[in-house]
């Protein structure tokens, strides 16, 4: 099917990992070195940083045993004598294990250094690669969260909605998400602790998660969210946050992923719906529009809403 002229070019998202997906914490009192957990640093480390990293280290190393050669002049045959270029040229050779044959070593010097050299460039190698590999086979879920959580009556009783879709298409099995409300009270004692209060979703697995998902809490009397203005007032006040947390097995690769996602209570949208991304057409295929993902629909006001409420029990 060839595209109308004129017709408006699809809108298009890209997959943006949500900066609220991890709280910010700052520890004070601690000293820690990196080589303490290093290889858990480097599992966490960016990949634009992990690359750079292991080239200034290769440079590094290569230049540290240049100075070797050069500090003795002749130990490299069909190097210039003292020269520091060839010396490190010399080096990337043996590092690497090239060997072009131009450049030997001469003096039993140069075959001490060359001996050294070469086990460390081994051990490097090993290292590295397995490094990359446990980076690149390391499970990660691309889970998208819409931006916006809505509160809409279903069946005339109002439910906290999200929604959520399976960026890479393919199959996850036996999926689950928890949604929990971390909310700050204070004791008797006058103590302030961090709460969890777990937000009871209408389904909170599926056995097929490959295109959207939307979980829907309920919002009765037995919810932190029952009673309207005044119970959001209530949770403002405990700096209330809603968490979710999403675990499943990946079809592709065999391996449990898992996601999260928070919202604040301004995240929270009264009285609205999200628009419809999903289409099937007559011979079954599916189609999601994730440029309308985020895209949120007013029913009407906020407070219309309030009316949903009444007479629900617990």
């Amino acid at each position: 099917m060839t595209a109308q002229l004129g017709a408006p070019k699809p809108r298009k998202i890209r997959f943006e990992p949500s900066a609220r997906t991890s709280v910010p914490v700052r520890t004070r009192g601690q000293q820690v070195s990196f080589f303490e957990d290093v290889y858990h640093n480097v599992l966490a480390m960016l990949w634009w940083r992990f690359f750079a990293y292991v080239a200034a280290a290769w440079l590094g190393i290569n230049a540290m045993f240049a100075v070797f050669y050069a500090a003795s002049p002749g130990c490299v045959a069909g190097a210039r004598p003292g020269d520091l270029e060839d010396a490190f040229y010399f080096s990337v050779q043996t590092f690497a294990t090239i060997g072009y044959g131009a450049m030997s070593p001469a003096t039993r010097f140069g075959h001490a250094v060359v001996v050294v050299e070469a086990l460390v460039g081994t051990l490097a190698v090993a290292l590295v690669t397995g490094v990359t590999f446990a980076k690149f086979a390391r499970p990660s879920a691309r889970v998208l969260f819409s931006a916006k959580a809505v509160i809409t009556p279903r069946d005339g009783v109002p439910h906290l909605i999200f929604r959520m879709a399976n960026w890479r298409g393919n199959m996850v099995v036996e999926g689950q998400l928890r949604a929990n409300l971390l909310v700050l009270r204070e004791t008797r004692e006058g103590e302030s602790t961090r709460i969890p209060v777990e937000l009871r979703l209408v389904r909170d697995r599926t056995a097929l998660f490959f295109l959207t998902w939307i979980p829907m809490h309920r919002i009765d009397a037995t919810s932190p969210f029952w009673g309207g203005a005044a119970a959001m007032e209530k949770l403002r006040a405990q700096k209330a946050e809603i968490f979710l947390s999403f675990s499943g097995l990946d079809e592709t690769s065999g391996q449990q992923i898992h996601a999260r996602h928070n919202y604040k209570l301004d995240d929270i949208v009264y009285n609205a719906r999200h628009a419809d991304v999903l289409t099937i057409s007559p011979d079954g295929t599916r189609t999601i529009d994730y440029g309308s993902f985020h895209d949120i629909e007013m029913l009407g006001t906020p407070e219309e809403l309030a009316w949903a409420e009444e007479g629900i029990d617990a």
